[in-house]
């Protein structure tokens, strides 16, 4: 199996108190905050590494792990990363983040897949700056592949995939004929939620993702890593989404004690106009 996994690099989600929109709102100002990859995107590429693997050894690839990137070359640090915990090459587009929407994202990855074809497509359900949630549908719908979202569990069946999609009422259990596009949730990199048809049903991983030792650090650096150009996989790069004024949220009220039950409800009512 061949899969493509785009991810994202975002601020330090832990750090995000620390995000400042400028003085004129037309931006966020990130400057100073440690980038990391999409915590989802992280769980997409840990995905498809136990999709390609027999789960006792994990240092044997059965397939082919891609990880692509949209970014100026400060995010290849982010790429070698994901190289070093087992994909096999990556590739970086040369764009600005400011010169993005998903809408173009989507169009230069269906551009990106037909080049090379792969059996299928996993990306995180979402990433934690935007939130838009908007990429894998979009490419989904570009391609004319099935989907499934938020995905919790998969199992390889054959040409198919089980997938187990979280839903508010629990989980939904699909077939999903490849090629494929699938994103997926939190719950996916347990012990017990990735299996390819080589990995034996009582085996279990540990929990999250997987980290790299030095020498898989060292031998990313040798992987192969090809940079296009944004205009090479997408003619029209005309924005669809456009942000005219960010703005803070508005600071809290510092909290109030009180004395009894009845104080309570009292500013419930009268002050928090709650009952």
């Amino acid at each position: 199996m061949k899969v493509l996994v785009p991810l994202k690099r975002v601020a330090d989600p832990d750090n995000a108190n620390k995000v400042k929109v400028t003085a004129d709102g037309k931006k966020v100002e990130t400057t100073g905050l440690e980038w990391k990859p999409n915590p989802f995107d992280e769980y997409a590429v840990e995905t498809a590494l136990r999709l390609t693997e027999d789960g006792t050894k994990p240092k044997t690839r059965a397939g082919e792990v891609v990880v692509v990137t949209f970014g100026p070359k400060e995010c290849e640090i982010t790429l070698r990363a994901m190289l070093a915990t087992g994909a096999d090459r990556a590739i970086r587009v040369e764009a600005e983040d400011d010169q993005l929407d998903g809408w173009l994202v989507a169009r230069a990855l269906k551009k990106l897949v037909e080049q090379e074809k792969p059996d299928l497509v996993l990306l995180g359900k979402q990433a934690v700056d935007g939130d838009t949630n908007q990429v894998g549908q979009i490419l989904a719908e570009l391609l004319g592949w099935p989907m499934a979202t938020s995905a919790a569990m998969i199992k390889e069946d054959g040409e198919a995939l089980l997938v187990g999609r979280e839903v508010d009422g629990g989980v939904i259990n699909l077939k999903v004929r490849l090629p494929a596009v699938v994103t997926v949730d939190l719950r996916i990199v347990a012990p017990a939620s990735v299996y390819s048809k080589l990995t034996k049903a009582d085996f279990k991983y540990n929990e999250g993702v997987r980290f790299a030792p030095l020498p898989a650090i060292m031998q990313a650096k040798k992987k192969p890593m090809a940079v296009l150009k944004l205009a090479d996989l997408a003619t029209d790069t005309a924005l669809r989404i456009q942000y005219p004024r960010f703005e803070p949220p508005k600071g809290r009220a510092a909290g109030k004690k009180v004395k009894d039950v009845a104080e309570l409800v009292d500013k419930l009512k009268n002050e928090a106009k709650v009952l």
